[in-house]
């Protein structure tokens, strides 16, 4: 079984086959490769709108451009809600034939740290310069820094791909 991933992000290509591999039971015959995929949004969405549309597009690039049984992309954005801002992750995935779009839970950002992000810098880079960290983005992520690493930029995405397989694991339920 070979599964595609829109990103060379080892975190992304980490969860990916921690999560693929639990929910789709596969043994040793995984491969999960992590490939150059366009977003066509900008290097930091802003929105949940663009975000997503960044996953969905990632996708469309690898099963375009790509042979496998699965394709999986996790794009991260940030926008200001309600409750004040904070960052998620939008996940898409597609076995060739059927898709299914889901998104992470919320971790909430001071507002300083949203304010750098609406100047036009990335959020891992705003994080490493708040914690002094460097290329916390392939590592625990703003996640792991702001819950004292309880959870980590992996952990939530495995999970959010783990949610957003559900659609394939009872596939007649979702088709009309």
């Amino acid at each position: 079984m070979k599964v595609v991933v829109g990103s060379k992000n080892p975190v992304k290509i980490n969860a990916t086959h921690v999560a693929l591999q639990q929910v789709l039971e596969a043994g040793d015959d995984f491969e999960v490769i992590g490939v150059d995929a366009p977003s066509l949004v900008a290097d930091q969405p802003m929105t949940e709108a663009e975000t997503r549309l960044g996953a969905v597009n990632r996708v469309k690039a690898c099963l375009a451009e790509y042979k496998a049984n699965w394709y999986v992309a996790i794009e991260g954005g940030v926008d200001k809600f309600t409750d004040g801002p904070a960052t998620f992750a939008y996940v898409a995935i597609c076995n060739g034939e059927h898709w299914s779009v889901g998104r992470s839970a919320n971790l909430p950002l001071p507002e300083m740290v949203y304010a750098s992000l609406t100047a036009g810098e990335e959020l891992g880079d705003v994080m490493d310069k708040l914690f002094d960290t460097h290329n916390i983005k392939q590592k625990g992520g703003a996640i792991g820094l702001l819950t004292n690493h309880l959870a980590t930029r992996q952990s939530v995405y495995e999970l959010a791909i783990i949610l957003t397989m559900a659609k394939f694991n009872f596939l007649p339920l979702y088709t009309d």
